[in-house]
């Protein structure tokens, strides 16, 4: 039999191994724009050089930021994205990798960059971020 010390204890003990191993993610933000994109809206994108990103609040022990591209209106397309190398920067230059560009043929399309901080290459995820912009 359990007494209500025990279980109290218990309940600590559990609580306390929780937090040792559930970290949530830190949330960070980024901006961008389109930038000098030409303008496409046949339904085929070009591969083109990434948006410049602006960041602000980076979580502590990242290396480096893994960005995707994603058209809200049609979440299936693969537009791809990039992973970057982070120092401690407040911008990613533009044509830090490569990607297919957002080419909407039935009208403006609200587009969604995700952005996820990596301790390592492959590692760890710190925290993420997301913005968005309608296109064209």
């Amino acid at each position: 039999m359990t007494t209500p010390r025990q279980g109290m204890l218990k309940l600590f003990a559990t609580a306390g191994a929780f937090t040792l191993f559930y970290s949530p993610l830190a949330a960070f933000e980024f901006t961008f724009d389109w930038g000098p994109l030409e303008l496409c809206t046949s339904g085929t994108p070009n591969v083109v050089p990434s948006p410049a990103f602006h960041l602000k609040d980076v979580p502590q022990g990242t290396g480096f930021i893994r960005f995707r591209l994603t058209d809200l209106d049609v979440p299936d397309y693969p537009h791809g994205g990039g992973l970057v190398a982070w120092d401690g920067q407040a911008e990613i230059a533009a044509g830090a990798f490569s990607y297919k560009s957002p080419c909407p043929p039935d009208g403006a399309h609200e587009y969604q960059w995700r952005a996820t901080a990596l301790q390592t290459r492959q590692g760890t995820e710190l925290g993420r971020a997301v913005s968005s912009r309608t296109y064209p």
